[in-house]
């Protein structure tokens, strides 16, 4: 994983209050945002003011860069769950982290390939299943060092369209099958080729 901290060198990351909204959906990307602390709820709103959870980026995520490098307006909103450090970052002081430090320019690609997919994924996602939902959902998201994905059924269940106790019915059926091993908020990925075969994707 990148060490996208030295994208604040020299500055402080700006405090978010739980609520407090860091972007909105339609407007200009002049900047992304590196979340150094706290979590973050990434979403997108219908023009009936329903909204769809994408993600919950964590301590150490970027947030808003794919907007910012294809210069669109902003696709999701993303609001502080908690009480949040956050630094934005504009092309200014990227231009300066990569002169410091060139070797984050690749993972920085590879950070963008993977958010273009994550979203391609949502677009795809709403006529799968249950299971190949969650299962695609799962093999989205980014792993601790623990090699867990750090989130709630419900958080699962908003990224995807699915209630609570579907997700549940369903990881306890991932679990039976020694697919994804399940903890206290957490879900590890024990046999990632098995969920690649169930949604036909090749690992």
């Amino acid at each position: 994983m990148a060490d996208w901290d030295r994208l604040s060198e020299g500055r402080s990351p700006r405090k978010y209050r739980a609520g407090q909204m860091v972007y909105l959906q339609g407007t200009p990307p002049d900047c992304f945002y590196y979340l150094a602390s706290g979590s973050v709820r990434s979403f997108i709103s219908s023009p009936a003011g329903e909204e769809r959870v994408l993600t919950v980026h964590r301590a150490g995520d970027l947030m808003g860069e794919a907007s910012f490098f294809d210069g669109c307006p902003r696709v999701t909103s993303a609001m502080a769950l908690e009480d949040c450090l956050i630094l934005s970052v504009n092309r200014e002081q990227l231009d300066r982290a990569f002169q410091r430090h060139p070797e984050l320019a690749l993972p920085m690609l590879q950070h963008l390939a993977r958010t273009v997919r994550t979203l391609s994924g949502h677009v795809g996602a709403s006529s799968l299943p249950a299971q190949q939902r969650i299962a695609r959902w799962l093999l989205g998201q980014p792993t601790g060092e623990d090699g867990t994905i750090r989130t709630t059924h419900e958080e699962i269940g908003q990224a995807v369209g699915l209630s609570r106790v579907t997700v549940s019915r369903v990881l306890g059926e991932l679990a039976a099958q020694g697919l994804v091993g399940l903890g206290y908020r957490t879900v590890a990925i024990l046999d990632r080729e098995g969920l690649y075969e169930m949604i036909n994707l090749e690992g």
